[in-house]
């Protein structure tokens, strides 16, 4: 089967790996590129008063990579962050933050944004946390955690956008048959809605319109093709767009994706 993996560039190893050990011919193009954001300062100051949170949330992997970058740059050490509990979305974010030497208390069970208020609403009640995260993200944490009596300050660490070179790629893929994938595969709502970009209307694809009154693909090419979908709010965006869940993964992680769409085409040939 021909999967494709539009994680970032730099982080699409990971899932094409899993995927070429279960056997399948991998695609890789990108729907996100990873950009520093305009400015530093809201992060940098933060950085500089880490002494002031009691907790630290981190979301992401590219959140960990830019925030212990600006660290470095700061000449900001490790041991600032000693006193904090730290909070990760996925193994992932865990492993990356305890790469870099520091101790993460809470993983949530879910690795999702509610999840994460599950775990720390009892927690957090007036403390200070500082929420590391992308530029443009879901308010669920800081909005929840603040009802619960946080004291919440989000600061911006990266930004995701669209990587305009992937535009032509795309569109020959999924009009050439004998190219195009058996599966796509979404890791998170960005990556949908860069998806349904890279395509647009005038690459000659029909739109319409979904309940949010956003555009989404209508083509015939899409219809064979398998919408693969790491967690519930990247499903839950997937239909926003008017796109099918055709595979979710029961553990919302790449492992857990790759296994999913294992299984999916397991069963399909029995």
């Amino acid at each position: 089967m021909r999967v494709l993996v539009g994680r970032p560039r730099h982080q699409a190893g990971a899932l094409s790996a899993e995927l070429r050990k279960l056997g399948a011919s991998v695609i890789e193009i990108p729907f996100i590129e990873i950009r520093k954001p305009r400015s530093f300062r809201a992060l940098d100051s933060a950085l500089r008063n880490l002494w002031s949170y009691d907790w630290l949330i981190l979301t992401s992997v590219n959140g960990v990579e830019a925030m212990w970058d600006r660290m470095s740059k700061l000449r900001i050490t490790g041991r600032s962050l000693d006193h904090l509990r730290i909070a990760a979305i996925g193994p992932a974010t865990r492993k990356a933050i305890e790469q870099r030497g520091a101790k993460v208390e809470v993983v949530p069970k879910e690795y999702v944004a509610e999840s994460v208020v599950r775990s720390l609403k009892k927690k957090v009640k007036a403390k200070r946390v500082l929420l590391v995260r992308a530029k443009v993200a879901r308010d669920v944490i800081p909005r929840e955690l603040r009802k619960a009596g946080a004291d919440v300050e989000v600061v911006e660490a990266y930004e995701t956008v669209v990587p305009q070179s992937s535009r032509v790629r795309l569109r020959a893929v999924l009009k050439n048959a004998g190219k195009r994938p058996d599966v796509v595969t979404f890791t998170s709502s960005s990556t949908v809605k860069n998806f349904v970009e890279l395509l647009g209307s005038r690459a000659g694809y029909r739109t319409g319109s979904n309940p949010r009154g956003q555009e989404c693909p209508r083509h015939t090419e899409l219809n064979a093709i398998r919408m693969a979908s790491i967690g519930p709010v990247t499903s839950a965006t997937l239909r926003e767009f008017g796109l099918k869940v055709d595979i979710a993964a029961k553990e919302f992680t790449i492992p857990g994706l790759a296994a999913a769409i294992t299984k999916s085409f397991a069963g399909r040939a029995e």
